[in-house]
């Protein structure tokens, strides 16, 4: 029964730990963050299982950490205002294309991340940028100004 009360113990402190580090895909991973996830699942095993080598040890571990997880997405499901704690919330990076500096900061966005995500997505100047909001995933997604042309009524004639 001990191996459930440290898992259910490391399994909250690695959540909190993976939600400090920020906002970011596997792909989009530093260095130094992808370390710091490969070293720690050696390191939390021997916490959890306390050296116990045995099958059911490392069977009742990984089972209170999927328990654990799907529990924490029923939660978010069925109490809504747990989602931006559960699993992040979105933040708008870019306003009528200037850079919220504050809001990057806080997610320890850089300017060249953000740069390139946009060139990523076809987008020259940050200028075009209506808004660009940090998704809780990790993504960033961009919605451009439209153009005044774009805004001209449509004819009602079709064309022939």
């Amino acid at each position: 029964m001990e191996i459930v009360f440290r898992a259910a113990v490391v399994f909250a402190f690695l959540w909190m730990i993976t939600r400090a580090t920020g906002k970011s895909t596997l792909g989009e991973l530093s260095t130094f963050q992808l370390l710091l996830y490969v070293v720690m699942g050696d390191l939390i095993q021997q916490g959890v299982t306390q050296q116990d080598y045995s099958l059911t040890g490392a069977v009742l571990a990984v089972s209170v950490f999927a328990l654990l997880t799907v529990a924490l997405s029923w939660v978010s499901f069925r109490w809504p205002v747990t989602r931006p704690v559960v699993h992040g919330a979105p933040l708008v990076v870019v306003r009528d294309g200037t850079l919220l500096q504050p809001a990057m900061a806080s997610e320890r966005l850089s300017t060249d991340d953000l740069y390139e995500a946009a060139r990523e997505q076809g987008i020259r100047r940050i200028g075009d940028v209506e808004l660009a909001v940090l998704e809780a995933d990790g993504r960033i997604s961009f919605f451009r100004r439209q153009n005044s042309q774009d805004l001209r009524p449509v004819d009602s004639q079709p064309l022939e």
